[in-house]
Order: structure tokens, then sequence, then C-alpha cells
């Protein structure tokens, strides 16, 4: 790891160039960025911080958010990672050129990324400004001839929440993340200052000088010698800085929604006040206690800063073997110097004797990262995620990190508990006071269970007991600190009915952290693990949390149109489902609302849920409507009503997924609570997921063809599957297209029906290549009709019969005859509407003999017929 560096420094001539010589980094960091490179070749660093150092890959034409491009990623030297800070023009030599810093933030590995690197095969997830989701980096293999050493990868988005294939992200987005000038801006400022000079990075970094600079400074950093005419500042009146009580965060069931709110991941460790005076810091805990003896190395890494007076506020986290958050590590860490610490900093609260607490919390985070542009090592700006409440919630979640703070983005800081801070949680992570021990039978082990409760109205409340996460190290630590709080009587308002035997009462001032998996209805903790102590909480603090409830929703504009009165309580249960802001139009053009959507499933049930029920579902919400930001969740997560129950599956990376199940129409009808306009379903079963049950061509036509021309492509599908003995089934999704679907025995295996659907579409593009295009590229798409195979993936999924769109006028997707389908004049052809009219004008099952059909099988002779080597 010394070397890694060796080959970028010894490239570089730091006396001429401005890049930064950097050393490799002790601690742990995730950082992500990309610069934009005017260089003898334009192209964009992409770089990961891994192991001390930045990952580095040339993207000759930029990241893409779509799944089908495949960019070529060519893999370079690594850089020191405070090269991801660097912004400027490199004069001569090696990389001569503009650099523009084009995206930054955070990245999390999908698996161990050092075996991913050597595998070839490294997934990720970013967590950037314009770059965010999930990404691949695929090594190739060498081509024949190819000069020895090059090591080329394809960058590829994956398929989730924030694809696009409609954005070209180096079209989208062509100023700088951190200063907002262009590449050619950037390069003719550099030109400018560097005729004839030493260039100065600095210079080039700005044109004007900050608010609180002194024009002596200003000329200063453009390399200009001082002159007496500059003005000093006017002096202003001083705030000491001193110990500021934290503000804190109400906890409620979902994030709050709407742009007035920024959300920011949520740290597991302590939560620190840094108290900068004279250039030296004291780290305070939330209840003013003073641990800078504990966490030395971070107090003398903030007195780096360049600050001399100050207060910052900010969660101090320790980190694993994996660069992970792990609590339990935390008192650890404060003698165990080979435990890796790092301060996340989220709030500025005294800036240079400025008290900033009453600024809104987006200036003082503008403040606070200028602050940390080049901060030591352990010392981390905590950005935010600029998307919806719920889909950073589902992020987190999916890579089992804590949860999300919400927080109002023009609010002031205010110390104490209110409603400008929210948290959402993804798994229990919470504190709880030790009433007491269970006795163990087990030699050596001083208890087999902690008696764990937490305060609510004075009264200590059992909540269960745990018996998981102790270590040797930790029972002798633990029996020692009870060995002198042991009492006689039961410290809890009710004695536990499950610990009256073998239990010893202890006083109730000791506080754990505990992880669990969820509460039962009565309060008691479902899987819990011990975590640690926490020394910086009063078992007092204890408390049942209260739901911060609806207060934390930003309110909605009325909208000109009167809206329909919101019924009665009994009129928004339907089958005892419970729809807040039941009123709430979805579809604007129809006024349709979140009750006649509840309404839709409930009286439709029947229909849906045969194809809906015990199949993962992945679910489109628009919390505000079809109109508004809409995103898609397959995993569960705090706000998935309690009726969607869920399947493990296992995951591409070895771990495993909570995936959404329907089975019950009360479940069906919860999806509407929470603003479920689509419903995609896999094509299998949740006991049987390695077994397809189905085949799924989606028939997608360019914006210039008709729908007759769809028509058309249908039945020739059809025609080719019934030439294969394969009965098939016509669908009009609600959007523009047709799907063909045949159902099939679960005999098959994923990569058995996508090879079939693939050969079978290639197939049908070779007969008509003018009419069938089987590549998803739109520029190959013009003037043809798409047939998607890729429906059939495993983890892919097709819109659910009897589904709604988020489209106008809120179409279904439709099962029709082919008899019927011949007549239909469009995709959209029946709405929520509508579709009760002509669900009673039908003679017949438009799907009759769909159950006889799924017994047909893909055969061996079947795959061999459309194989594209037969």
């Amino acid at each position: 790891m010394a070397d890694s560096l060796a080959k970028y420094q010894s490239m570089r001539d730091f006396a001429a160039s401005p890049e930064p010589k950097g050393k490799v980094k002790k601690a742990k960091g995730n950082l992500f960025i990309v610069q934009k490179h005017g260089a003898t070749r334009l192209h964009y660093d992409f770089r990961l911080e891994l192991d001390g150092v930045l990952k580095s890959w040339a993207v000759t034409r930029g990241p893409s958010l779509n799944p089908a491009d495949k960019r070529l990623a060519v893999e370079v030297e690594d850089h020191p990672v405070e090269y991801g800070g660097f912004e400027g023009v490199i004069p001569s030599g090696y990389g001569a050129g503009a650099v523009m810093l084009w995206d930054h933030g955070a990245w999390a590995p999908q698996g161990n990324p050092h075996k991913m690197l050597k595998e070839g095969n490294f997934k990720f997830v970013l967590f950037g400004e314009r770059l965010k989701g999930g990404f691949a980096l695929v090594r190739m293999k060498p081509r024949p001839g190819e000069k020895p050493g090059r090591n080329n990868w394809l960058l590829i988005k994956e398929r989730d929440d924030w694809d696009k294939d409609t954005v070209d992200a180096t079209e989208e987005w062509t100023t700088s993340v951190k200063t907002k000038r262009s590449l050619k801006k950037i390069a003719a400022e550099g030109e400018a200052y560097t005729k004839g000079k030493m260039y100065s990075p600095d210079a080039v970094a700005s044109k004007k000088p900050a608010k609180n600079e002194t024009t002596v400074n200003a000329v200063a950093k453009k390399g200009a010698a001082k002159t007496s005419s500059a003005k000093k500042p006017v002096p202003k009146s001083r705030t000491a800085p001193r110990f500021v009580a934290p503000q804190l965060a109400q906890l409620a069931d979902a994030p709050p929604q709407g742009e007035n709110w920024l959300h920011e991941i949520k740290f597991d460790g302590y939560r620190i006040i840094a108290v900068i005076k004279d250039g030296k810091a004291t780290l305070f805990t939330r209840n003013q206690k003073d641990w800078t003896h504990k966490y030395q190395r971070i107090a003398d890494a903030l007195g780096k800063l360049k600050l001399r007076d100050g207060v910052l506020d900010g969660e101090l986290v320790a980190l694993n073997d994996q660069g992970e958050a792990a609590f339990s590590r935390m008192q650890a860490a404060g003698e165990d110097a080979s435990i890796t610490l790092e301060f996340y900093l989220f709030d500025l609260l005294n800036l240079e004797g400025d008290d900033t607490t009453g600024l809104p919390l987006t200036e003082r985070k503008r403040r606070l990262k200028k602050l940390l542009l080049r901060a030591p090592t352990g010392i981390r700006f905590s950005d935010h995620i600029e998307l919806e409440g719920d889909q950073v919630l589902a992020s987190a979640c999916s890579m089992k990190l804590e949860g999300v703070i919400s927080k109002r983005a023009d609010a002031p800081y205010t110390s104490g508990r209110g409603g400008d801070w929210i948290k959402s949680k993804c798994i229990g992570n919470d504190e709880f006071v030790i009433g007491g021990y269970r006795k163990s039978d087990k030699y050596g082990r001083p208890f087999s269970s902690l008696l764990l409760g937490e305060y609510e109205d004075g009264k200590l409340i059992y909540r269960g007991r745990v018996g998981a996460g102790f270590d040797d190290k930790t029972f002798t630590a633990l029996k020692k600190k009870f060995a002198s709080r042991v009492r006689a009587t039961s410290p809890f308002e009710e004695e536990p009915a499950d610990a009256r035997h073998g239990a010893v009462w202890l006083k109730p001032d000791l506080v754990a952290q505990i992880a669990y998996l969820e509460k039962t209805p009565d309060g008691h903790l479902r899987h819990p693990s011990y975590l640690s102590l926490r020394e910086d909480k009063p078992a007092a603090e204890v408390k049942v949390a209260k739901p911060a409830g609806k207060q934390t929703k930003t309110p909605a504009k009325a909208p000109a149109k009167a809206r329909v009165k919101a019924p009665k309580d009994d009129d928004a249960t339907p089958m005892g489902v419970r729809l807040t802001s039941p009123d709430k139009v979805l579809w604007a053009g129809s006024e349709l609302t979140k009750l006649d959507l509840a309404r839709y499933y409930a009286e439709h049930a029947d229909l849906i849920l045969p194809h809906v029920k015990d199949r993962p579902l992945s679910i489109v919400r628009c919390p505000e409507g079809a109109e508004g930001e809409c995103f898609f969740q397959k995993h569960s997560n705090p706000s998935t009503p309690e009726d969607i129950e869920t399947v493990g599956i296992r995951e591409k990376n070895g771990s495993t997924g909570q995936y959404l199940v329907v089975r019950t129409k009360k479940a069906l009808i919860s999806t509407a609570q929470i603003g479920a306009l689509e419903l995609h379903v896999w094509g299998c079963r949740a006991d049987d997921i390695e077994k397809p049950e189905r085949v799924v061509f989606d028939l997608d036509p360019d914006e210039g063809l008709d729908f007759a021309d769809v028509r058309k492509a249908s039945f020739e599908v059809r025609d080719v599957l019934d030439s294969l003995g394969l009965t098939s089934f016509a669908m009009l999704t609600g959007g523009k297209g047709v799907h063909v679907i045949a159902p099939i025995a679960r005999r098959n295996t994923w990569d058995e029906v996508k090879t079939f659907s693939h050969d079978l579409a290639s197939r049908l593009e070779d007969s008509a290549p003018d009419r069938y295009v089987a590549n998803m590229s739109k520029k190959k798409r013009k003037g043809r009709i798409f047939i998607d195979y890729l429906r059939n993936e495993r983890g892919s999924t097709a819109i659910a019969p009897f589904s709604p769109r988020r489209r106008e006028g809120a179409t279904l997707a439709t099962p029709v005859s082919w008899d019927e389908l011949s007549r239909t004049k469009s995709a959209g052809a029946f709405t929520i509407k509508t579709i009760g009219k002509r669900l009673a004008s039908l003679k017949a099952d438009p799907w009759k003999g769909y159950a006889q059909a799924a017994k047909q099988t893909l055969s061996a002779a079947r795959l061999r017929a459309v194989s594209s080597n037969h």
C-alpha cells in the first residue's frame, strides 16, 4: 500500500503542476468523484476512494445513466485522496489541460471490493450530486495483439430508481459542482493567472474573494503584492465559542417530502459538539461531558483546521475492518489507536466568533463545507442527498445503514427536540435501560440475557431481553459494572413474566445500545443484539419515542380547482386500511384521488391478486401524484405498510434482500396508502425464485409508429410462438405497447428463459430489420418496434395485469383476447374510470385457457429451434 502512489508521483513535476503530491491515507473513507479533464483528448476521470487512495479510471465518453450504454473505462494509476478536491489547470507535461470537478459524493461497495476488483466484476452504489444508484465496472478481456498492461473496463449503470435512458449526463451537466464554472472558463482563468508566472492553484479556484475576506487577502491569493490601499474589514462583535446544546430529531415512520427538506445519512456513533478556542478543540457529549481525553486524536485533527475559534456539530464514528460504522467499537477506540475514527461534521454553530445558529441550514452547511475542503484525516463533511426522503431511506436501508435524518433547509439551529429535524430508521437501533439480568447455567458466563426497558411517563416499561452480541471481554466488563448495582426489587413498572425465575435486579442507571429487527405489538424487541454501553446518555433520557406524525409533511399548495371534500373516516378505511389524505389528487387530469385508487384495488382485487399474489413485487410510488417525483421501490423499509409482507431473496453479491410481497386483499389496498401508482411483478413466485413461470415480450414502438404497427407485430410474435407449439396471450400495457406473454411450467432456469427470448427477438429482427430491433439503443430503435426480451432476467419485472399506470388519464395494463386486440385502437384504451364498463360487457375471460397453457415448457427442442447457433 505504501507504494501505491509511487507511479502517480513519478509521472509528475510538482514544482510546475498544481496537483497535490499526497500520501496514502491511514483512515478508510468512501469519497467518490468524477473530474472532467480537457487533456489532449477530453475524458472524465472516475475515482473511488479505497485503501487510502483514489482508484481511478479514465472514461472516454463520460459516465452514462442509461443501462444500455457500456462506457469504456481505462484503469490508470492510483491518485491521492487530496486529489478529490482538485480543480484547476495543469499547465504542461503529463495530463496538461483544465480539470473540472464534475461530480462528487460518497460510494458503497455491493460486496467485498477487493474480491470484486480481482474478479473483474466491481459493483457499487453512488451517492453523488449527479450520479446516483447502482453501477458496475466490468473488466474486458484483452483483444488479440493488444498492448500488454492495458487494463480496460466497462462502466455500466444498473437498472434501479435512478437510471435514465433519455438523459445524456455529460450534456445535462456541463459545469462544476464545486464552483459552477465551465471547463472553458476554468481553462481561461488558468491561462490568465499563469501567463509568464508560476501556477497558483488557489488563484484559479475563484476570481471573487469570499464575503468576509479582506481585499489584502484576496489580492495575496492571486499572487499579487499587498497594496497599502487595501481596506481593513469593519470589526464585528464576537461571540465567544462555547458549548451549544445539540438540536435533536423527532422520530417519524417515514421521511418528510418536499423540496424544503435536506436528507442526510444517519450515523451510528456518538454525538459530539466540538468547541475550538485559539485553535485548540474540546469534545463535548450531548450532555456536556468533556470527552477530549478519550478521543484526543480527533481533537488534534480539528486543531489542524484553519479555524481559530468555532463550534462544530457532528457524529463520531468508529469503523470496522470493512470500513463500516461499528458502534460496538466506540468505547475501545478511545484506547486502541488501530481502530479508525471518523468525525462526520454536519453543522456549523460558530465561525470565528460569528454566531451562525440563526442562519438557514443551507447557509450553515455551505460555510462548513468550505471550511472542510482540505480537512485533515479523520474529519469528514456530512453532505446531504438531494432526492426525496423515501428514496434516500430506501437506499440507506438497502445498504444496511441505520437510517436517515431529514432537516428543514431554511430553519435556524434550535437546541432541543423539535419538528425541524426528523429521523427515520431502517431497522431498530436504540438505547435501552438495563434493569437486570437472568442467570446463566453455563460455566464462566455471568448471565444469559439482559432485561431491558425504557421510560414512559416516568415509569420503566419492560421491552424484553437480549442474549446475543456478547463476547468474553463484554461479559467481564458488564459483570464488573453489575456488581455494585444489585438490588432486591424489580425496577420495572410491572415485573416481567418471562424473567421472574433466575432474575437478578439492577439499579437502572446503565444504558445499552441494542440492534433489533422490529417491535412486537406489545412493544417487545424481536431478534435483539447487544452492541455496547452508552456512557454519553443518562438512563432518564431513554424514553419511548413519540412519532412526529403528520406535522413532518411539507404542506401542499392548494390547487386552483376546488377539490372534493374529504370523506368521512369510515369511507376512508376500505377493508380496514386507514388512508391519510384520502382526497389527495393522484392523477390531476382525471381528479382521481388516493381514495379512488384504494377503492379500485378493493373492487377489483379478485382480478389483480391472481397475477400479483405471492410474487416478488416492485412498486412505483408517487407521493405527490403522477405528475410529481416518483421512485421505484422493491425492498421493504419503515414506511412500508405492515400488511405488505416480505420474502428474502439472494442478491447477486451474496447478501439477502427483503423484497415486497402482496398476499391479501388488504395488503393490495395498503399499496394505495403509500401512493403506489404502478405494480410490477417478477416472472416467478416467491416459493421458488429460481424457476420462472412465463416468458414476456414487451413490444415497444418508436415515437413515429401507430398502434396498428404494434398490433401487427403482436400477432406476428404470437404466430412464431404458435409455430413452436406455445400458446400466448396479449396485454395492453397502458402505455404505448403490448405484452405478449407465454405462461410456462416451472421447469426452466432463468438463463434458459432469457436465452430463448433473446434468440427469438433476434430472429424477428433478422427477418424484418426495417420493422424490428432487439437492441434497446434509442438510435437503433428509430422507426422500429423494440422487442424487449430483458423482462425475462432474474430480478427484472413487468407491469402486472390490471395495474394502473402513472400516465395521464390513469390508464390500466389490461389483458385482452386476440380477437379484442384486433379491434383495439390504443395501448391505453382502458382506465380506472372505464374498466368497470368494459368488464361488464365481457362475455368470456379474455385470457381463457391461461391456466392450462401454464403446463407448457421450453423444451430442449424449442430452445434449439430459435437458437442463434441453430
